[in-house]
C-alpha cells in the first residue's frame, strides 16, 4: 500500500470514532447490565410483648355474688303407691317408736281418700343451702308424726338423710298444708349425730356415694349428689302409717313444661 493511501485510511478510522451512537442502539456497559440494585440498609429491632390484662368473654361473666341464686331444681310427686309395703308388713323387730299407734289404711284406701303431695328441692349455686317446699292434700295433718328425706332407690327403704323436724316445727309449718324450709349443712349433721339404737344404720345419715360405707353425707353438696343420682325420696309418716309411711315421692329433675 502506498504511504498516501495508508494515511488516508487512518484519518477515516479516527473520524468514525468521533461520530455519536444513536441512543436507541446504544448498549450499556457490561458491568451495569448485570448489577442488582442494592437494598436499603435496615436495622433489626427486637420488641418485647406487653402483657395486656384483657378479660376473655368467659372471665368477664364471672360473678361470685350470684352463688346464692337458685341453681339445680328437683321435684317429687308423693303418692301411697310408691311406698315399699303395707303397714301390716312391719317387721316385728322394729322398735316401738317406728310402729303405728293408730289404725292403718292400705294404699288403695289412702289414694281414694285423696292422699297426695308435691315437693320441690332447689339448690343454691354455691351449694350452701337447699330450699324445700312441699304441698300436701287429703292427709289429716294432725296425724303426721315424722317427715323425712331419705336416700334410696324406688321401692327400697333407705336411710334418713334429712329429718325435717330438725329445721322446722312440722305441725305448725304444715298448718296451711304447705311446708317450706331452708336446709344447711348443720341439718344433715344433726341426723348423723342422732342415730337411734339398733336402727342406727337407717337413722344416722346416708353413706357418701363412692366412699367408705362408714362415711356419712354432712353437706348440701353431698345431698345434691344423691339427687342427681335419683336416689332421694320424700317420706311422710303418720300415726297410722309410721313404718313404711303414708306418702312417698321419688325425687327427679324438674321437667320444664
Amino acid at each position: 500500500m502506498s504511504p498516501i493511501r495508508a494515511a488516508f485510511l487512518v484519518v477515516a478510522l479516527l473520524g468514525g470514532c468521533d461520530s455519536p451512537v444513536p441512543a436507541a442502539t446504544a448498549s450499556p456497559p457490561a458491568a451495569e447490565a448485570t448489577a442488582t440494585p442494592a437494598k436499603p440498609a435496615t436495622t433489626s429491632v427486637t420488641t418485647t410483648p406487653v402483657a395486656m390484662n384483657v378479660p376473655t368473654q368467659a372471665s368477664a361473666a364471672l360473678d361470685p355474688s350470684r352463688g346464692q341464686e337458685i341453681g339445680l331444681e328437683f321435684e317429687a310427686y308423693l303418692s301411697p303407691h310408691q311406698e315399699a309395703g303395707e303397714e301390716e308388713e312391719t317387721p316385728k323387730m322394729v322398735p316401738k317408736m317406728f310402729k303405728s299407734t293408730a289404725p292403718s289404711q292400705d294404699r288403695n284406701a289412702r289414694e281414694a281418700a285423696g292422699h297426695r303431695g308435691h315437693g320441690r328441692i332447689r339448690f343454691t349455686k354455691d351449694l350452701s343451702r337447699a330450699h324445700v317446699d312441699v304441698k300436701l292434700e287429703g292427709v289429716d295433718l294432725a296425724t303426721i308424726n315424722m317427715f323425712h328425706i331419705h336416700c334410696g332407690s324406688p321401692g327400697v327403704l333407705g336411710p334418713i338423710l334429712i329429718d325435717l323436724a330438725h329445721s322446722t316445727d312440722i305441725q305448725k309449718d304444715l298448718a296451711d298444708g304447705v311446708l317450706s324450709v331452708e336446709l344447711k349443712n348443720e341439718h344433715l349433721v344433726k341426723v348423723v349425730d342422732h342415730g337411734h339404737g339398733v336402727v342406727g344404720a337407717f337413722t344416722a345419715g346416708c353413706p357418701i356415694l363412692g366412699d367408705a360405707p362408714t362415711s356419712r353425707v354432712s353437706t348440701v353438696a353431698g345431698m345434691l349428689q344423691y339427687a342427681v343420682a335419683r336416689q332421694l325420696y320424700f317420706n311422710l309418716h303418720t300415726t297410722g302409717q309410721t313404718y313404711f309411711g303414708d306418702l312417698r315421692g321419688q325425687v327427679h329433675p324438674v321437667t320444664q313444661p
